[in-house]
């Protein structure tokens, strides 16, 4: 598999769980997933989308 498509997988991956938590954080909807793990997901996911952002940035302008 290629860097860049590895890169951008790995990017919607961080994308869906960063969305994940924040939808449960403001709507309260999934009673299933806690609201600590929500928080986790939100802030874990935005930290993997910024760090592959700019990695993905750098592979493609290379």
């Amino acid at each position: 598999m290629d860097n860049k498509v590895r890169l951008f997988l790995v990017l919607l991956s961080s994308l869906l769980i960063f969305a994940m938590g924040t939808y449960r954080i403001l709507t309260k909807d999934l009673s299933v997933i806690p609201l600590f793990v929500a928080y986790i997901f939100a802030i874990t996911g935005l930290i993997g989308i910024v760090a592959n952002a700019v990695k993905l940035i750098r592979n493609v302008s290379n």
